[in-house]
């Protein structure tokens, strides 16, 4: 018998059709859960922090994927309560990716493929540049209202890092997602800004303002640069081709 899942993250839900399930077995996603373009014919059983718990019953799910961060707890609550199988990811680095492959794809019955991605990951990190030097200092823009950007203590500021820059962490006590200013900027040395494509899809322009008032407080004018934002924060079976490609390389 087909195991029937459902996943609330849009990185897992790619990386279910990676691990080899097809429309019979994924049941259930978020309006967000885009890739690949065959997971548009998936029932959409609520947003990540909106979730329908109705739906997703309805679905008679074997197994939902969850993420620590995005999904509410007591949607994992319910579903615990009800029997369902549950896989939780808590991914804050790229070494963490394999092992929740692994699980992943044990829990959905494809062990030899998560495995497969697993050791792939593992190589593409074997294969990243050596840290004895560190790399250029950039802050990765997240959004733009306040402004936002990721840090080392989290997955996408821990991706960049591997791949050889060196992310400050420019709020040590907060969450991870700095609230960024140009005294900031200043204060860290950033050289550059990688402008993500989302959660905001950021223009060159809005970065060059953001580099305007570095300048105006008398430092060096950092850089921008576009950069693809599902490369920078999905995790799951796309890990290993960011890490191996190019649209993040230092």
């Amino acid at each position: 018998m087909n195991v029937r899942v459902i996943s609330l993250v849009p990185s897992l839900t790619e990386t279910l059709f990676d691990l080899g399930l097809g429309l019979d077995e994924v049941v259930g996603r978020t309006p967000w859960c885009i890739h690949p373009a065959e997971a548009r014919d998936v029932p959409v059983v609520g947003g990540t922090k909106t979730p329908n718990l109705k739906k997703i019953l309805d679905a008679r799910p074997d197994v939902v994927v969850l993420d620590r961060e995005e999904n509410p707890k007591a949607v994992h609550d319910a579903l615990v309560e009800q029997g369902v199988t549950v896989v939780v990811s808590t991914v804050e680095h790229p070494a963490e990716v394999p092992a929740m492959l692994r699980e992943l794809g044990e829990a959905i019955g494809r062990s030899d493929e998560g495995e497969r991605f697993a050791e792939a990951t593992e190589t593409a990190l074997a294969g990243q540049p050596s840290a004895e030097a560190p790399g250029p200092r950039v802050t990765p823009m997240i959004w733009h209202e306040p402004l936002m950007a990721v840090g080392p203590r989290r997955y996408a500021g821990a991706l960049l890092e591997a791949m050889g820059w060196t992310v400050p962490d420019l709020e040590p006590e907060g969450n991870g997602y700095p609230v960024v200013t140009p005294e900031l900027l200043v204060e860290h040395r950033i050289k550059g800004l990688l402008l993500s494509s989302e959660p905001h899809a950021f223009a060159l322009e809005e970065g060059e303002v953001i580099a305007d008032a570095v300048e105006a407080l008398g430092a060096p004018r950092p850089w921008c640069r576009l950069i693809d934002g599902e490369a920078l924060t999905w995790f799951g079976s796309r890990t290993h081709r960011s890490l191996e490609g190019t649209e993040l390389s230092v």
